[in-house]
């Protein structure tokens, strides 16, 4: 076990880790400091995928070496922290001897804040993860203004070849806390094992257009489901997709996207993603018109 990692009470919990947000200073970006204050946070805000690497150190510690071959982690984005604010990562332990299983999880602040909530997965559990058990409630097209374009169902560009190389991973690994050594060199499956974050960022699709762009983002959702994985760097990927949801809420529009990652030669599925961006209103010329 980890120094720093302690079980306790049912639940298993990781160190206090302070992300730094690299990202300050980035135009029109919710992580740098003005821009995030000009729409009503408290300052440029640390990505929701950062901490979801704080989990891998956990899910070694439960499941070993399965959880990267099927295993998923799904989150909902809750709290936003800023510059080196302290979070840890809390899984609730799973019954004695349970293969298939999801498990209550969340990302905490030494406040009591809970910065993120969902499930970590295992196998093949009966149990819906947190993110599927989410209704995908679409508003009427004549309720939208920054994604009024955006079709439901519409399939995105298929990528052929997709590479996550050596060398991004190398430059990821300088924005987290917790970068264990398969992601550095060789792992049990041979080539180095992308973390969580580069695994969105390897299943990400493009949903830009000329209204979206106009609008500050950020992540409100992601679920990462390893079913014959995990991936790895250096091997080529084909990368599929499609929009499954887009609706509005009081402060937001909101899209959520599933992407699959298949192998190129054999066809064979390594991973999925749901993940749902968000759009502020308060950010948008559409909604600043008379």
């Amino acid at each position: 076990m980890s120094d720093d990692i302690v079980i306790k009470e049912g639940y298993i919990y990781g160190g206090w880790r302070a992300p730094v947000n690299i990202w300050q200073g980035a135009p029109g970006s919710i992580h740098t400091d003005d821009v995030a204050q000009k729409i009503g946070m408290r300052g440029g805000t640390i990505p929701g995928t950062i901490h979801l690497n704080l989990f891998p150190p956990l899910l070694i510690e439960l499941f070993g070496q399965r959880w990267f071959e099927k295993g998923s982690l799904s989150i909902y984005y809750t709290y936003a922290t800023l510059d080196r604010e302290e979070v840890r990562a809390v899984i609730e332990l799973p019954p004695e001897g349970a293969e298939n299983v999801q498990l209550r999880a969340c990302v905490e602040t030494p406040e009591g804040n809970t910065v993120a909530k969902g499930t970590v997965g295992i196998g093949e559990p009966e149990e819906a993860s947190y993110i599927r058990k989410i209704p995908l409630e679409s508003s009427p097209p004549e309720e939208l203004r920054i994604l009024a374009k955006m079709e439901i169902g519409k399939e995105l560009p298929p990528q052929e070849d997709v590479v996550f190389t050596q060398e991004q991973l190398d430059k990821a690994l300088e924005m987290i806390t917790d970068p264990i050594d398969w992601y550095k060199g060789s792992s049990p499956w041979g080539p180095s094992i992308l973390n969580p974050s580069s695994m969105y960022g390897a299943m990400m699709m493009d949903i830009s257009g000329d209204r979206v762009g106009q609008a500050v983002g950020f992540f409100g959702a992601t679920e990462l489901r390893n079913v014959n994985g995990p991936i790895k760097a250096g091997i080529p990927y084909r990368k599929t997709g499609r929009i499954v949801c887009v609706g509005t809420s009081p402060k937001t529009e909101f899209i959520w996207a599933d992407s699959e990652l298949y192998e190129r030669d054999s066809g064979k599925l390594v991973a999925d993603m749901r993940h749902m961006n968000r759009l502020m209103k308060a950010s948008s010329p559409l909604y600043q018109e008379a």
